[in-house]
């Protein structure tokens, strides 16, 4: 079975082709950061009209890429939800149009359980059941994984997840967007114990999470200390390790809490090396292990799609209808946990 995959939810185009013997036949990407930089974050409607405009030559790119043509393309997976809804209805629009013209199925994927998939792209996949920390940009939830489609929530942001977090500090600090990366990238030269930082939410049990305040931390220090290159990469050090060790003492409870030991760490924070480092240590402490996907597929991607698509189509879910209905599905806000168990 061969499934295109197309992601349109916030502000990348991903497509992608998997197969289910041979694996990721094409992967493309385009990423609207130069588009969206001059207004320091994403704009839904440019990013709709950018969508527009790149989805259909990069599906024509994948499939030149893996040396296919249409008939030989056996389902078509798209994002349905959570994200951008205007975005989202220019994947899901393409996605089912294409569908009904080559007469194979269509199904929408969640977007979190493409990234909570991720890793089962790379050589070492993980086997369930295991614990998952999902960081992308909106959203930050542990999430204990028995098997594809079934998932219950742990704990989640109550207010900015970790990326935006990561994003909004760095936009205190005349970092350009997206800010994020370039936060971690200036704490590589920064100081440990100069600062202190406060680790949100980890004083109390439970596993939900909230970056809101440590914002707020970041932009009074910002304000009361000198504005010197040193000094602030001193405080982007202080700022990344207080997000990472907050975010590995929950995986540590989770773990405790689910009697676990594997970790699944995906989606764009995924790909921070302070984070990778402080999580392979938990995990060697509990005699565990931590899986990650390759960096390129932490951030939203085709191919997650295709491959979370690929085993719900080849198990016969066909999300809305069969496969000659037109109907579009869009889901803006989507919990994870509402997505149903495959059959076997």
């Amino acid at each position: 079975m061969r499934i295109l995959g197309i992601e349109t939810s916030c502000d990348e185009t991903g497509i992608a082709i998997f197969d289910e013997k041979n694996g990721l036949l094409a992967h493309k990407l385009y990423s609207q950061v130069k588009l969206h930089a001059d207004y320091g974050g994403v704009v839904p409607e440019l990013a709709s009209r950018d969508h527009v405009k790149k989805t259909i030559p990069l599906i024509k790119a994948a499939l030149l890429e893996a040396g296919l043509k249409a008939k030989d393309i056996d389902g078509v997976a798209y994002t349905a939800g959570p994200g951008l809804v205007g975005a989202l209805l220019v994947g899901a629009t393409i996605g089912r149009s294409l569908a009904y013209a080559w007469n194979v199925p269509a199904v929408p994927v969640h977007h979190m359980e493409g990234h909570l998939l991720a890793p089962m792209l790379e050589d070492n996949p993980p086997e369930f059941p295991f614990v998952a920390l999902l960081v992308s940009g909106g959203h930050t939830m542990m999430v204990d994984v028995q098997a594809i489609g079934e998932y219950k929530i742990l704990g989640e942001s109550i207010d900015d997840a970790a990326g935006e977090a990561f994003d909004k500090t760095a936009k205190l600090m005349g970092l350009d967007y997206p800010g994020g990366p370039l936060l971690s990238k200036l704490a590589e030269k920064g100081t440990k114990g100069r600062f202190k930082f406060p680790r949100p939410m980890t004083d109390r049990p439970g596993l939900d999470f909230s970056f809101s305040g440590l914002k707020t931390f970041a932009a009074n220090t910002i304000r009361d200390n000198d504005d010197d290159p040193q000094t602030r990469a001193d405080i982007a050090y202080a700022f990344q390790e207080a997000v990472c060790d907050t975010l590995v003492i929950k995986c540590r409870r989770a773990l405790e809490q689910t009697g676990l030991k594997r970790i699944v760490i995906a989606g764009g924070v995924s790909a921070n090396k302070q984070l990778r480092i402080s999580l392979e240590a938990l995990a060697k402490k509990v005699g565990g292990a931590v899986y990650y996907p390759r960096t390129e597929f932490c951030t939203d991607n085709g191919a997650m799609i295709a491959y979370a698509g690929m085993q719900r189509l080849s198990r016969g879910e066909l999300g809305n209808g069969d496969r000659v209905d037109l109907s579009v599905e869009a889901r803006p806000r989507w919990p994870i946990d509402e997505l149903k168990p495959l059959s076997e």
